[in-house]
Formats: structure tokens, C-alpha cells, sequence
């Protein structure tokens, strides 16, 4: 099993990126699936996950900035990051879970990276 980003990079302040997450190896459809980050020095935190039956959820950081979506046909969620800031600068993963916690993900991808300059 295995879950694949892709789509991060550099931008400047207030530009944006999408982030992508391909899974292999079993059908997420229904498992939450979503995205968490870790700054240099800083623990991984929650940014925004999405539900088997849609229901969405984010970080208040992003929210109001990010947007989650997912698309079962092809085992993939992502992440539309707008109005990016400095502070969203982090290693981003995808993660899947039935509990969707920190302590509880049962599969993570390798991670991609976001860059934020000023």
C-alpha cells in the first residue's frame, strides 16, 4: 500500500499550489483521507481531512484557504492551497485512516514540500 504526493514546490506569499495524493495497493473510498504538516523543529499537526461521504474538515489556520477534495474513482485526495503565507512552509503529508488522528493513521505517504517565501 502506498500513498504518493505530489505537487509542492516554491511560491511567494499569497500565491498557491495543489497538492496531490495517489493511493495504491487497496481502495481508500472508505477511509478519511486527508493532509497533515511539519515545520522544521515542529511537531506534524492537522490541516484538513475529507470523509468517505464528503464531510470535510480543517485546520483554522487554513481555513477559509485550503480546500480539500477527494475522488474515489481514482483513489486520490488534494489539496487546493490559496493565499499561501510563510507560516504554511512544511513538509505536507497525505494520510489515511478510519480514525482520523495523529496517533491513528494507518498509512502515510513519504511527504512533499511546501515552500512560502515573503
Amino acid at each position: 500500500v502506498q500513498l504518493v504526493e505530489s505537487g509542492g514546490g516554491l511560491v511567494q506569499a499569497g500565491g498557491s499550489l495543489t497538492l496531490s495524493c495517489a493511493a495504491s495497493g487497496r481502495t481508500f473510498s472508505s477511509y478519511t483521507m486527508g493532509w497533515f504538516r511539519q515545520a522544521p523543529g515542529k511537531g506534524r499537526e492537522f490541516v484538513a481531512a475529507i470523509r468517505s461521504g464528503g464531510t470535510t474538515n480543517y485546520a483554522n489556520s487554513v481555513k477559509g484557504r485550503f480546500t480539500i477534495s477527494r475522488d474515489n474513482a481514482k483513489n486520490a485526495v488534494y489539496l487546493q492551497m490559496n493565499s499561501l503565507k510563510p507560516e504554511d512552509t512544511a513538509l505536507y503529508y497525505c494520510a489515511a485512516a478510519r480514525t482520523f488522528t495523529v496517533g491513528t493513521i494507518e498509512y502515510w505517504g513519504q511527504g512533499t514540500q511546501v515552500t512560502v517565501s515573503s
